[in-house]
Parts: structure tokens; sequence; C-alpha cells
């Protein structure tokens, strides 16, 4: 075993909430790359160094968040809080992975910080360089462990070829049902263990009741909301683009653009100098909701108009998946959704290879330093001898030195 692999943490002291927050800070001051990067990120320090979770819980998780909309990697690191240390362990979670890039877009939108371009730029490539390495990283140990028939691996295959001929939040649904539905047909022979799962600590009734709330916030909150500028009507225009939003950060940046702008309260200018440094930081995509939310024209002003904006676009994927875990916890015991799952996670590996082969590759890598750059960071990455924070520590010092 790998001298810094770390232990599960007795759960006496890594379940409190404060634990799971400096956890989290980590990979929110860490995580570059977009949400395929994070969910490797994830991996690595949940995984494989703390074994919080099993790579079949984590699988299982991570499929789960592709079917429901909102920001899949915060989604994922919330049920990973929930399990480990209960309400109060989401909530940790949620805001070490957030906080970091939330402050910095808000400071960047008051004009309390300036970013160089032309250092961004260089410390930036460096980190979408290791992004290419953990993403990498993460494909090749999930498809160790969940491709391990001929069936899985070809359902991977399949999914990959979908997902990249269909690279849309519609397609990544269709690729992830089809697995499911080959998986039935092609697994239900493989041999099956009991899979009690990652524990949350949340009942049925509780599960419907996040789901009510859910609803009501969605449909009843339009009818009290007032015009563009107040208060409400920017809880609510943040909570509907969270609610309905499939695919993640890439996908909410342009969204948001459409309704800002239109609305008025918000620049051209202002919102893609904003664009561009939320590309720049750690985490979540959607704290870019944040810097809206600090420098629009609206009723509420610098960091209560940020906090509102940044817990309206995360309330409702937040309240999703933790409403329906409880339900998805049983369903996954039964053999015939076990059959199903193995098709459903192949499907992920298949998803993540193609969101690897195509924009984390195709917008990061440009020549062979790139590449070799990016394989000397897989194999520190692999040789379990260096930890993931120091190989994104040199990444991004080696690209300032580098330009």
């Amino acid at each position: 075993m790998s001298k810094d692999r770390v232990q599960s943490s007795p759960p006496s002291l890594a379940s409190e909430p404060w634990h799971i927050f400096l956890a989290f800070l980590r990979m929110g001051l860490t995580s570059f790359g977009g949400p395929v990067a994070h969910l490797g990120y994830f991996r690595d320090e949940f995984v494989r160094r703390r074994s919080w979770l099993s790579e079949h819980d984590y699988a299982d998780v991570v499929a789960l968040a592709q079917f429901l909309p909102g920001p899949a990697s915060s989604q994922v690191g919330a049920v990973i809080g929930l399990c480990r240390g209960g309400a109060l362990g989401a909530v940790a979670a949620w805001l070490g992975f957030t906080l970091p890039s939330a402050a910095a877009l808000v400071l960047f939108g008051l004009g309390m910080t300036r970013m160089g371009v032309p250092i961004s730029q260089a410390w930036l490539h460096g980190l979408k360089l290791v992004a290419v390495a953990v993403v990498a990283q993460a494909i090749w140990g999930m498809g160790k462990s969940l491709c391990r028939s001929a069936a899985t691996a070809l359902i991977a295959v399949g999914a990959a070829v979908l997902a990249f001929l269909l690279p849309t939040a519609a397609g990544q649904i269709t690729t992830i049902v089809a697995g499911a539905c080959f998986g039935y047909w092609l697994c239900r022979s493989e041999p099956t263990q009991p899979r009690e799962g990652a524990k949350a600590p949340l009942s049925r009734r509780t599960g419907v009741l996040l789901l009510v709330t859910y609803g009501l916030i969605l449909f009843g909150l339009p009818v009290f909301a007032a015009g563009p500028g107040s208060g409400l009507w920017l809880f609510e225009r943040f909570y509907r683009t969270g609610a309905l939003v499939f695919g993640g950060g890439h996908v909410v940046l342009p969204v948001l653009q459409s309704q800002v702008l239109s609305s008025g309260i918000l620049s051209e200018d202002l919102f893609l100098a904003g664009y561009g440094v939320a590309q720049a930081v750690p985490g979540p995509l959607f704290t870019f909701a944040a810097y809206i939310g600090a420098v629009a024209k609206t009723d509420l002003a610098g960091w209560t108009g940020a906090a509102t904006c940044l817990v309206a676009i995360f309330l409702p994927g937040m309240l999703l998946i933790c409403g329906v875990l409880p339900f998805w916890q049983q369903l996954r015991r039964a053999q015939a959704m076990q059959a199903a799952l193995k098709g459903i996670n192949a499907s992920v590996v298949g998803i993540l290879t193609s969101a690897f082969c195509g924009p984390i590759w195709g917008s990061t890598v440009h020549g062979v330093a790139d590449i070799a750059f990016a394989l000397v960071a897989l194999a520190l990455l692999l040789s379990d001898r260096v930890p993931t924070w120091s190989v994104v520590l040199c990444g991004a010092l080696i690209g300032m030195l580098a330009n």
C-alpha cells in the first residue's frame, strides 16, 4: 500500500462536519478543469485515499447525478458529505467545495482583485493539463473496476461512441438509459453480491418532503416574484435555472447569459468579464451566479446579492438528489437493478471517456509539449507516491515558468 494513501478515519473524527468541510475545502481550492475533472478529483480523494465510499457506491452516486438537473459534481459531493456526516455533513461538503470559487468571483466582481491576463492564462493552462491527467486516471481506475467483463466493456465503448455523437444533456440521459437496458439484458447471468451501498441518513418520508419542497418553490415562487431587480425575482430566476438545467456548469453559463442580459440587470461587458474569470477558478462553475448577484443592478447588492443567487442556483439540485436518494438506495438492492446498474456504471465510464476525448483533450492539449506534460502528470498520479495536490501545484508553477 502506498505511503501516501490515507486510511479511512475513525467515524468519530471523519464524520464531524468540520473535517468534512476541510476535506472539501481542499477540493474547492485545487479542483480545476470542470465537472468531469471534479469527479476525478473526488474519486481520488474519497474513494482511493480516504475510503469513504467503495468504487461501486461512488459510481452509483455519479450515475444518479447524471440523471438529474443541477451541478453534478456538487451533487455528488453533497451526497458524500451526507453519507459521512448527515445533513450537516452535506452542508459542510457544499460550503467547502463552493466557497473558494464563489469568494474569488465576488471579489473580482467588486473590483477588489485583478488577475493579470498573461499570468492567469499561463498557470491556468498548466492546471488544465493536470486536470487532463486526473480525468485519465479516474477513467482508467473506474474502467478496471466497473468494466471487468466483455459485456460491460462493450457497453462502455458503445456509450462513449453514443455520447460523442450526441454531446447534449438529452444525449447523456439517452446513453445512461441505453446502458441500463443493455446491462439488464447482458449482465443478468453475471454473479451479483448484496450491495447495501453508502447509507444516507434520510427516510423515504424525508425524501418525499424534499421533493415536494423542490416542486413548491419551482412552481409557486413565480406567482409571488416581482419585476426584474427585486430580491425575490432574483432568487426565483436563479432557482429556476438550477432546477431545469442539465449538463453542469458549461451549460448553465450560456443559459444565464440569455436570461440575465435580456432582463437588463447586467451589461454584456460585465457578464463576459466574469465569464472569463469563471473559467480560471477551481470548483463548480455554478458559482458564477455569485458574481452576477454581486454586480447586477438589483435591490440586493454586493455580498447579499451574491449569497442570494448562490443559494438559489444550488438549492434545487441539492433538494432533488437528496430527495431521490432514499428511493434510489432501496431500488439498487434489487437483483434486476444490480444488472442494470452494471450497464449504467459502464455507460458512465463511456461518458467520461467521451468527455475526455472531446472537450477536455481538444481544448487543452495543443502540441507535443502538452502531451508530454500530461503524461508525466498521469505517471505521477498512477504511481501513488505523489499526492494529487502537489501535482496540481507543480502544474501551475510549471505553466507559469514555461510562458
